[in-house]
């Protein structure tokens, strides 16, 4: 039996089923810290699903704020320094990547809270979060105000990278199941995955094959 939805009896479900359905549609993932600082050395952590591609010359990626309030400690301080990086989460720190989503007082560095670890390198103003097996640094670049529901999409080049060289290919392409990279989906599920194959460039009249080296 297939359960239909409309616009109308979304409205009739309780808030934290309707979040927990239209956050699941979405299908898998990404999972991220963003760690920032402000001006002043204070760190911040935070879990972020919305992290997005938007260009790769030059090296966009987008990432999506909620509403405020409440305060948004990780904008605030991006929009200060300019400056933030994004960290991905693996399996042995999922839990202490969740609880970053609880709602701490800007005094409190959910680092602390949670037991991971900042890393400063390369003289970047961001901490990096060291149990991290794939760290970006990010400057701010733009900011849109999405006035249809009162969220705000940040743009930000990406100027550092660091990567386990077992995990990156000849071509270019990350391993992140070598990376031990986790994704989620819905609000609080957390997942590992299996890939299936990388094929080869798709062309008109072409039938696309498998690229994947067998070792």
């Amino acid at each position: 039996m297939i359960k239909h939805f409309t616009s109308e009896t979304l409205l009739d479900i309780e808030k934290h089923e309707r979040a927990h359905l239209i956050n699941s549609l979405g299908g898998f993932k990404s999972l991220t810290l963003v760690g920032t600082s402000d001006s002043k050395g204070n760190t911040n952590l935070a879990v972020f699903s919305s992290v997005f591609h938007v260009g790769a010359n030059p090296p966009l990626i987008g990432l999506i704020f909620r509403p405020s309030p409440p305060e948004r400690n990780s904008y605030s301080n991006i929009i200060e320094t300019g400056f933030y990086t994004i960290n991905h989460v693996n399996e042995t720190i999922y839990k202490q990547a969740h609880q970053t989503s609880a709602r701490y007082d800007k005094e409190i560095s959910e680092f602390e809270i949670t037991g991971l670890t900042p890393e400063y390198k390369d003289a970047f103003f961001a901490p990096y979060v060291s149990e991290s097996n794939i760290q970006l640094g990010i400057e701010f670049k733009e900011k849109i105000d999405l006035t249809i529901n009162n969220t705000i999409l940040i743009i930000g080049e990406i100027t550092q990278i660091y990567i386990p060289e077992t995990c990156l290919s000849a071509d270019g392409f990350i391993d992140l199941e070598k990376a031990n990279t986790v994704t989620c989906s819905g609000l609080d599920s957390y997942h590992k995955t299996v890939q299936l194959d990388r094929l080869s460039y798709a062309k008109p009249n072409k039938e696309v094959s498998s690229i994947l080296k067998i070792e």
